[in-house]
């Protein structure tokens, strides 16, 4: 089976409705999972949010968090994928926010891109992010990024299920 194929077959075998929150990779996420036939039950939405403004309004991005983090961060992607679980008819949300390309800004180097992971499970919330540099082009990055935020899944979901991970204020 693909990565696409498996993560697609995870959701529906754990009863996940995944919510994205995309700004570098541009609704790229959900669009890959959509090239698997019946993949749709397991999506609820997809976002693309670049500006400042967008991330605020449809998710509740705070400014004061992108004006102190910076739009490419593990803060900002956060509060993306809890304002995508929040907003949505979903029990897991991924969101990213990076520098695909062409050129660096802020001093962040091409091909970084912050991700994280939300879960709703037993009435509970959890959160999961990570930071990692992709090497290529633009469009190169935000392919391997939205496949990497996919393959996720499974693992940070298991660690939720199985216990060990820590609840969202706990």
């Amino acid at each position: 089976m693909s990565l696409l194929e498996d993560v697609c077959h995870y959701l529906q075998e754990h009863e996940l409705k995944l919510a994205t929150a995309e700004s570098c990779t541009a609704g790229l996420i959900v669009s890959e999972l959509a090239r698997v036939p019946g993949s749709g039950q397991s999506i609820d939405c997809g976002l693309t949010v670049y500006s400042p403004q967008a991330k605020n309004r449809y998710l509740a991005v705070s400014f004061d968090t992108i004006d102190e983090y910076g739009l490419t961060s593990e803060e900002t992607s956060r509060e993306l994928a809890l304002g995508a679980l929040h907003n949505n008819d979903a029990n897991v949300a991924l969101a990213n926010t990076g520098i695909a390309g062409p050129a660096s800004h802020d001093d962040i180097p091409v091909g970084t891109v912050c991700f994280a992971w939300a879960f709703e499970h037993a009435g509970k919330e959890y959160l999961f992010n990570e930071t990692q540099r992709f090497p290529g082009e633009r469009n190169e990055v935000r392919h391997a990024a939205a496949h990497h935020a996919l393959e996720r899944i499974s693992a940070l979901h298991r660690q939720v299920v199985d216990g060990k991970a820590s609840p969202v204020g706990d």
